[in-house]
């Protein structure tokens, strides 16, 4: 009798010991939800957007973050249409997801902030965020949002010198902006400010649509300008880069473009922050929120890769 009860008492035991460790190995890991609101989809958009959704999530398994394992991503486009925005932002914030990130500039990180307070927000590359009251401080943006800024506005002198060099009798110049695109303005004034300095006179050409390309093009030609500065514009120039790059070559305009892909559809050159190196670099903001950070805390950071691409086979000028 005294057997069977040190028997059940060891039995007992073993159980209370293996019972918490089946418990523990049972226990699913949890998988995280992150948005992504950008401006087109990475298979049917421009170039870049590929390239850049494909560099966000490199960066993400460099740090063991494995999309399907560790993480499922919602994806929310744009697609040329900026009333779109608040709804689709919303919908992210209603699944709801752990991180949301952000990319296609200011109408996007606006959409964002008005669907949620609480939820961090990662901007995947804006101008100026302090200049736009987006962060406090890059070194403390508080609130719950934080990202990567393409220090676009301040290259914008930088480019101009590059085609002074290209055109050392530039008189003239054409900027392509797009005024519904809340950036312009201030690009535009960059632009000009530079343009002044270096004793060039610059040509607005405002295009609302790609509807108006054409037109703006034989604007230029009548201005007679020596060369073309096109501003970024998500919404409108990025989504119609082959578009742009034709017309340039058909005006024989010498054409110093935002991004990469311009340059690989043909153009002539490109001066400015490697999209994919900081949509890549917006994934360790993710991992470090996810770990628990508050994006508050964590400094916006500023390019560390430039690209300077010159195509000697274009047809521009």
């Amino acid at each position: 009798m005294r057997r069977c009860a040190i028997g059940l008492l060891v039995t007992l035991a073993l159980a209370l010991l293996v019972t918490p460790l089946l418990a523990d190995a049972q226990q699913p890991t949890k998988v995280y939800r992150i948005g992504r609101l950008a401006a087109d989809s990475p298979s049917e958009g421009p170039p870049f957007g590929h390239r850049t959704a494909e560099a966000f999530r490199q960066g993400l398994r460099a740090l063991g973050d494995v999309e399907g394992q560790t993480l499922v991503i919602e994806w929310r486009f744009g697609e040329g249409r900026l009333e779109r925005l608040p709804d689709l932002a919303a919908e992210l914030v209603h699944l709801p997801v752990d991180v949301l990130v952000v990319s296609g500039g200011e109408p996007f990180i606006r959409a964002a902030q008005q669907a949620t307070q609480t939820i961090p927000i990662v901007f995947a590359g804006q101008s100026d965020p302090v200049g736009r009251g987006f962060v406090a401080s890059l070194a403390h943006p508080g609130g719950n949002l934080t990202g990567l800024d393409t220090f676009s506005s301040e290259l914008h002198g930088k480019r101009l010198e590059l085609l002074k060099e290209l055109v050392p009798t530039l008189a003239r110049i054409a900027i392509l902006a797009n005024p519904a695109n809340p950036g312009t303005v201030p690009a535009v004034r960059a632009v000009q400010a530079s343009a002044h300095a270096l004793g060039v006179q610059p040509h607005v050409m405002e295009v609302r649509s790609s509807d108006e390309f054409e037109s703006a093009f034989a604007a230029m030609t009548r201005v007679d300008v020596g060369t073309l500065l096109v501003l970024t514009d998500p919404q409108t120039f990025e989504r119609h880069v082959s578009a742009i790059v034709a017309l340039a070559q058909r005006s024989r305009l010498p054409t110093m473009y935002p991004w990469k892909s311009y340059v690989e559809a043909g153009g002539l050159m490109v001066y400015g922050a490697s999209l994919p190196d900081i949509h890549r670099r917006a994934a360790t903001y993710v991992d470090k929120i996810l770990k628990g950070a508050k994006p508050g805390d964590l400094p916006v950071q500023q390019p560390t890769q430039f690209e300077l691409v010159i195509n000697r086979a274009s047809r521009e000028g």
